[in-house]
């Protein structure tokens, strides 16, 4: 697991998409408006995923030992991917972060906001977000499941799964294909080295392309 983390992230979103595409696989891009707080991070691993919902009253006490629990549950080595179903409150804070950072995991991911934003960039903790907000999830919102399929935007992601995160966004992998598709990918970037080489000594783009069937 941790050797194809290394693997991944030493890849860029841009050929990992071209060789699913060429797989024919399905939606593996998350929506754009999910970005990075500190723009040029890298975040790649296999993915933990959360649930949640939405609620206006919830007692104060369980949505505190509800996000708490999320944060002991959230496993190192991997990144915390949350699918709220909620774009009003932070679903990240200071805290929250140090606490993850600390127990080892990489990165984590939102579909929705993230607050102390300061403090986490300080930090170096890898968070992507839609939004920012001061509002938390106090008596606002509960987990609900942990490690279970989720879908974010058109793309289904499931515990196991694997996720990589640049400048360009974020493509998650199928686990049963993750080897295959890291290793092809790996290819493909030795033919684009090829192709690049080629240009800058004067070849001409179409006959690069015919050449190495790349561009």
């Amino acid at each position: 697991m941790r050797h194809l983390t290394q693997r991944l992230s030493a890849l860029y979103t841009g050929v990992l998409y071209d060789v699913m595409r060429g797989m024919g696989l399905g939606p593996c891009v998350l929506p754009p408006e999910i970005r990075p707080l500190k723009e040029g991070q890298i975040l790649a691993g296999p993915v933990f995923t959360v649930e949640g919902k939405t609620g206006s009253d919830f007692d104060a006490h369980a949505t505190l030992l509800g996000w708490t629990g999320l944060l002991s549950q959230a496993p190192a080595g991997h990144v915390v991917v949350c699918q709220p179903h909620n774009h009003e409150v932070a679903l990240m804070g200071e805290l929250s972060a140090e606490t993850l950072k600390l127990k080892g995991v990489l990165g984590y991911i939102a579909d929705g906001g993230t607050r102390d934003c300061q403090f986490i960039l300080d930090m170096d903790f890898p968070v992507w977000c839609r939004f920012r907000t001061p509002k938390d999830i106090v008596s606002r919102w509960l987990p609900t499941a942990f490690n279970q399929p989720i879908t974010i935007g058109d793309v289904r992601l499931c515990g196991g799964d694997y996720l990589l995160g640049d400048r360009d966004g974020l493509v998650v992998v199928p686990q049963a294909q993750a080897e295959a598709i890291v290793t092809e990918a790996e290819r493909a970037l030795g033919v684009e080295n090829k192709v690049r080489s080629a240009i800058l000594s004067g070849v001409d783009p179409q006959q690069a392309y015919l050449q190495f069937g790349k561009f």
